[in-house]
């Protein structure tokens, strides 16, 4: 079936009833093991939480099944599986996949699809682990953080955002006038995208070392801060880093004809900082330095957070920013109910915010009925972890000038597939000004030589784009938020009404802007 509109048409899918009916195997893992041929498949194994002793008890028989009944002890991912209280992390291959199936089936076979998994089903849902990929200063004004830091001081003091993404690099000059990735124990830089899994994820360098650069750029909009011309305290390092003396920024600019110049601006007078200069970021690594990562790494650094503020009874870590995602199909399960956006809702549940790219999946072809394919705007493209209910989801506006170019042509839309508004809110994701690091730094050099003769290090900031950059803006806005309004620390779906109420309409349809742009100065005044 076809719609016309304006001589195009857009393509409907025809319904499959069995895409309802109940399956051990998800949808989009049959596909892959349709696939895949005898390739291994990474899978996220849902524990039966009515199993006989709970969860932890399926959780361990379903170990057993993959190392007695599979005979494949080193399918497991033991270093994520550490982490996880409610899934089995493991790498099997198609027909393993479908025997470990028939093995929990067979033992109980009194399972019934009319009521769900029989008591004694040690597996739920086995589902695909979906690889997942980064969602890629004049924006501060635009969402009003500097008004609110000079009259409410919201410097985002005490408050510790963890970023999911591709590392934060540790020795940038950024991160070094406010101390931004020094914590306190418990808390450590996780790698969890690491091979080696015969020995303990401890804090590892490489949660610190960002080749790919999405994660440093991320962060750098969130948090820290970097003043040229002022010695910069430097933390101490091994080795040593000598104090930055100047900004170099690297810029592109876009001709009549289409073509675009990239070029370099040196500053020793300018500033460069975050929504909330002064809150501590939380390097979790689940992406690797090509930028990809799984499903499952960001699931295994959910429930770290979680574990770290003891499941809401003592919060050590404020708010999770994910710029991080893949996309998803409605026909493939519940709407923001896959693993991810479980763990997400869990989450905030134990009183973290979340906050959550939309994606840029906004942006695709119409098939119109006597040509070719034409570009138009995608409705129903948010992106997982975006479709999670409780998640603050962001999509993307113009830096500077959100009221006469409204919402960005990639940014995803809504609504979900199930029906819901999303995204939630709207913030500056068009070419960004933020830290650069790794792949990222391109022609940018680390350090110069002065007219003495000395070495003068640079802080390098660089354009990037997308609802990854809308996303950080967000949670360095609700950092700040927090750092001067206190009482809400532990109240997540508080703080996301707040936002949401107070957001600026920029006068566009809901599915593209949801509540509208974010705004730090009406938020802290409603309460």
């Amino acid at each position: 079936m076809a719609e016309e509109q304006d001589g195009a048409s857009k393509q409907s899918v025809e319904f499959d009833p069995d895409n309802l009916n109940r399956s051990l195997l998800s949808i989009p893992l049959i596909e892959k093991i349709k696939q895949a041929g005898e390739g291994s498949i990474d899978i996220i194994i849902d524990a039966n939480l009515d199993y006989p002793g709970g969860r932890q008890a399926a959780r361990e028989q379903i170990k057993r099944y993959i190392k007695e009944k599979i005979r494949r002890p080193e399918a497991l991912s033991e270093l994520k599986n550490r982490y996880s209280q409610q899934y089995v992390f493991a790498k099997l291959s198609g027909d393993e996949i479908v025997a470990l199936a028939q093995v929990d089936l067979a033992l109980h076979s009194e399972a019934s699809p009319a009521k769900g998994p029989a008591p004694r089903r040690a597996i739920y849902k086995i589902w695909l682990d979906h690889p997942i990929k980064a969602r890629t200063n004049k924006s501060v004004s635009t969402v009003k953080a500097d008004a609110a830091r000079t009259a409410f001081g919201t410097l985002g003091s005490d408050i510790i955002w963890a970023v999911l993404d591709t590392g934060v690099d540790g020795q940038h000059p950024h991160f070094k006038t406010h101390a931004t990735l020094d914590l306190e124990k418990p808390l450590q830089h996780l790698d969890f995208t690491a091979l080696d899994e015969s020995r303990q994820p401890k804090e590892r360098p490489s949660a610190l070392v960002d080749v790919a650069g999405h994660g440093t750029h991320v962060a750098g909009i969130i948090a820290g801060e970097f003043i040229a011309g002022r010695q910069n305290p430097v933390v101490a390092a091994d080795p040593p880093v000598a104090a930055a003396k100047a900004i170099i920024m690297e810029m592109r600019k876009f001709e009549e004809n289409g073509d675009k110049t990239t070029y370099k601006v040196r500053n020793e007078t300018g500033a460069m900082g975050g929504m909330a200069p002064r809150a501590k970021i939380l390097s979790l690594k689940v992406l690797d330095d090509d930028g990809e990562g799984k499903a499952s790494n960001i699931i295994a650094a959910l429930e770290y957070i979680q574990e770290l503020n003891s499941h809401g009874r003592r919060l050590l870590v404020h708010g999770v920013n994910l710029s991080v995602g893949y996309g998803f199909e409605p026909a493939w399960f519940a709407c923001g109910q896959s693993p991810v956006c479980v763990e997400v809702n869990r989450t905030v549940a134990s009183g973290v915010v979340v906050v959550a790219a939309a994606g840029n999946t906004g942006y695709g072809y119409n098939q119109p009925m006597s040509a070719g394919p034409r570009a138009a705007g995608l409705d129903i493209t948010i992106n997982d972890p975006g479709n999670a209910e409780d998640a603050i989801t962001v999509g993307s506006t113009h830096r500077d000038m959100p009221h006469v170019y409204g919402i960005s042509y990639f940014s995803s839309k809504g609504p979900t597939g199930d029906g819901r508004l999303k995204p939630d809110l709207v913030a500056p994701g068009e070419r960004i000004l933020s830290c650069s690091s790794g792949d990222k730094l391109g022609a940018l050099a680390t350090e110069e030589k002065a007219s003495d003769g000395s070495t003068v290090v640079l802080s390098q900031y660089v354009e990037d784009s997308g609802t990854s950059m809308a996303a950080p803006h967000v949670s360095g806005v609700i950092a700040a938020f927090l750092s001067a309004r206190r009482e809400f620390i532990g109240q997540p779906l508080k703080v996301k009404s707040i936002f949401m109420k107070t957001a600026t309409d920029l006068g566009r349809e809901r599915y593209f802007q949801g509540s509208g742009l974010v705004d730090l100065m009406r938020a802290i005044q409603s309460v």
